[in-house]
Order: structure tokens, then sequence, then C-alpha cells
């Protein structure tokens, strides 16, 4: 099990089970809900996410029809992302987990749309535009 929580503390969460790999995605949206050159992603099935405090701060953007990032409305720390695409799956901000993660990025995506200033310097694939893992996991 992991915990984590945003900024404040005011939000903490528990993932039940093994994380998925981290998806590292460069889209204009996530640019700019993270306020950076990309967000790194970890999708966790909703049964295996429990908010334990701070549901009452949890707050939700509908960023474009169907996905809704969501976030600490006290200290703005961007919580997870969810997608009617995607369904029973949350895509949580990994920098929120607590501790050493047992799970590393396997991809960089939307690369199109990556910001001109930040090389991307690992091996790790790159795909012009997104997609959704198969996964056993998930």
């Amino acid at each position: 099990m992991y915990t984590a929580s945003c900024l404040c503390g005011g939000i903490r969460f528990e993932i039940k089970g093994e994380l998925e790999s981290i998806q590292i995605c460069h889209c204009v949206q996530c640019r700019k809900a993270q306020g950076s050159a990309f967000v790194t992603n970890v999708p966790v099935k909703e049964a295996n996410f429990n908010i334990v405090t701070g549901t009452d701060l949890l707050t939700c953007f509908e960023s474009s029809p169907g996905k809704k990032r969501c976030f600490c409305k006290v200290c703005g720390s961007p919580i997870y992302s969810k997608t009617e695409k995607l369904q029973g799956v949350v895509r949580l901000r990994a920098g929120l987990i607590d501790g050493d993660l047992r799970t590393k990025p396997f991809a960089h995506f939307h690369v199109v749309s990556k910001v001109n200033w930040l090389d991307i310097c690992d091996d790790f694939p790159q795909f012009t535009e997104g997609f959704v893992p198969k996964s056993k996991k998930l």
C-alpha cells in the first residue's frame, strides 16, 4: 500500500497494490494544469484508490468533454485526472506519493506538444500522441 497527500496535507489518500508504470505526458493540457514541462501520471483502478481525509477539499474542473482534473481547493495541488474514455481508472500525480516507488516511467506521450526549452534525455519510448496501454492490472 502507498500513501500520498497534497501540499497542505488536507487531502490524504491510499493506493492498494502495486503501481502501474509512470506515464510522462507532454500535452498542452497537462502542461497548463501542472504549470510544468510535463506531468507524471500513474494509472490506478478506482477500487484501489481511497481518499482517507479531505474529500471536502477536493474540487474538479472539466478540462475537456468527459475529462475531469481534480485538485485541492486549499493548496492547488493536482491530485488526479479522470476520463470517461477509461472507466474505473484515475491517473494520480506520481509526485504526491510518499516514499520510494517500485515503478518507473515507461514512455513519453504527446511529444509533438513538448516544450522547446527542455530536451528528453532518457531512453524511454516517445509517442507523438497518447495511447492507453493495455495492462493486465487495469
